[in-house]
Parts: C-alpha cells; sequence; structure tokens
C-alpha cells in the first residue's frame, strides 16, 4: 500500500469531472491559486490552465519528481517539496482549489482561516463529516464552536457531491467539494474578542447558556445549549457582550489562544500514536 493511501489521500481519478469544477469555480487568469497535496497532477493541470500562477504542495518524493517532469515546461507553475502546515501563507490575494489527505482536514482548514491574509475562495475536497464540523447549520444539525467563529468572516457552500468511483482507491465515506468564501465585509467588528467569547461560552460546564453566561452577562433565560443557538443570535450575544463593563469582557481574554495551543498538542499526540513518521506523509 502506498504511504500517500494509507494516510487519507483519495486520488481522483475522473479528468472531465476535474475540468468541470475547476472552471465552474472563481479561479480567473489574473489569480495566484495554491493547490495542497498536488499527487500525480490531475488538478495541478487544470489549474494552471485556468489561473495566472500556480503554487503546488507535494511532499511525497516519489510524485514531486514526477511532478517536476511532467509540467518542467510550464511557466505559471511553481513546485513546492514541503509540508504545506509548515509553509508561510503570502502577504497578497490568493485563493485555494485542492484535493488534501483527509487525515489533515482540520489543521488546514485552521491555517486558511485563522490565517493574518486568507485566502479570498478555498476549494478543498473533503470528508463530509469534517465538513460538518466547519459549516454548521443547515449541512449539520448544529452549529459546532468552530463554526460560529467562522461564520462572521466565511461564508460555507457544498459546491459537488463525488461517487466513490471518482476516486482511487474508493473512499468509504461520502466526499464533498467545499467552497470557503470570504466575506467582503465581516459581520462583527471586534475579531479577537469574538473568537474569544465564542469559546469561553461553549466550554462553560452549565446546562444552558443563560447559567453559562451568568459570570459575564445576564440574558434573558432560556433552555438552549450553545450548539442550538443560530448565527444571528451568536452575534447578537456578542453584541450585548461588548456593552459589558471591561472587567468582564476581560474575563474571557486569551481563550481562543489556549485553546487553540491544546488542540495542537492533542492532534500531534493522536497522529504519533498511528505512526511514528506521520509527519512524512502530510
Amino acid at each position: 500500500m502506498r504511504n500517500r493511501i494509507k494516510y487519507s489521500q483519495n486520488f481522483l481519478v475522473n479528468t472531465k469531472l476535474v475540468r468541470s469544477l475547476v472552471d465552474k469555480s472563481n479561479i480567473t487568469s489574473n489569480d495566484t491559486v495554491f493547490e495542497i497535496g498536488a499527487g500525480e497532477g490531475i488538478i495541478t493541470k487544470q489549474l494552471i490552465g485556468k489561473a495566472g500562477k500556480v503554487v503546488a504542495f507535494e511532499i511525497d518524493k516519489s510524485f514531486f519528481q514526477k511532478l517536476s517532469q511532467k509540467f518542467q515546461t510550464t511557466n505559471n507553475l511553481e513546485l513546492k517539496s514541503e509540508n504545506f502546515l509548515d509553509s508561510n501563507l503570502p502577504n497578497y490575494p490568493y485563493k485555494v482549489f485542492s484535493n488534501i489527505p483527509f487525515n489533515i482536514t482540520a489543521s488546514i482548514i485552521k491555517k486558511l482561516s485563522l490565517a493574518n491574509n486568507p485566502p479570498e475562495d478555498i476549494n478543498l475536497i473533503v470528508q463530509k463529516e469534517a465538513a460538518m464540523k466547519f459549516v454548521g447549520k443547515p449541512l449539520d444539525i448544529k452549529n459546532s464552536q468552530m463554526s460560529v467563529i467562522l461564520y462572521p468572516w466565511f461564508e460555507f457552500r457544498v459546491v459537488h457531491e463525488f461517487r466513490p468511483n471518482d476516486f482511487f482507491p474508493r473512499p468509504n465515506v461520502n466526499i464533498i467539494l467545499l467552497e470557503i468564501k470570504k466575506r467582503n465585509q465581516a459581520l462583527v467588528k471586534d475579531k479577537n474578542k469574538y473568537q474569544d467569547f465564542v469559546p469561553y461560552v461553549f466550554n462553560q460546564p452549565k446546562p444552558n447558556i443563560t447559567e453559562g453566561l451568568s459570570k459575564i452577562m445576564k440574558i434573558k433565560p432560556t433552555n438552549s445549549k450553545p450548539s442550538e443557538l443560530n448565527f444571528e443570535e451568536w452575534i447578537s450575544l456578542f453584541e450585548l457582550f461588548l456593552t459589558q463593563p471591561e472587567r468582564q469582557q476581560n474575563l474571557v481574554k486569551g481563550t481562543f489562544a489556549k485553546q487553540l495551543k491544546d488542540q495542537e498538542n492533542l492532534e500531534k499526540i493522536n497522529r504519533t500514536r498511528v505512526d511514528q513518521n506521520w509527519r512524512k506523509y502530510r
């Protein structure tokens, strides 16, 4: 079994479908597009015909060599034999179109969406179950913490639902093309406070949101849990939070940064349990 297959990489085999999806995307000849995990170049080939420049990451040495030979005369392609998760994102406008390894979906979406300069448009081929955690309603029956955090800055849309025989090996899970589009204007003004406010509320060991918020603000009594609130209700709650005294607002300060650090450490531990050399295959 190839290492890339072993580590959750399912390869697209339908060239006609890939061409159609790239053609329907918002990519133009004025765009720089990043591709994460180029593999054998089935998406790369379509991107270089559509975008002004393509930056393709491929950590597997065998695939990288094949890509280098296949596209050696292509002027608008930059190949990078490095780990995308360790790379620096650009400070200029860019887009993303990728069929990513499924076992690092969360890490990739977080890196892109939480960046100081996130992509204008992200198209990722991912497991539907993983996408649900970032999209929330209506793709899922509830809103996750991460979906609430990202909503004010991004719009999510399922562009395409794949069939198992679109890939090799055939996946035994549902696969979709997820578009994550940056909003022209954010729905909240204070990004740092909002990103601290949401996980603070989600992580309170209380039966409902009214009791969970009791230390920082008072709201009308409700039995709703944080995941049951819709996005508009979250934004309204945050706007009310901003009217509270500064000492109460400071109670949530640093919550998100601490949580991200804890999650990163946990993800590293879990991946190491799968294989001590997992980093080589990202």
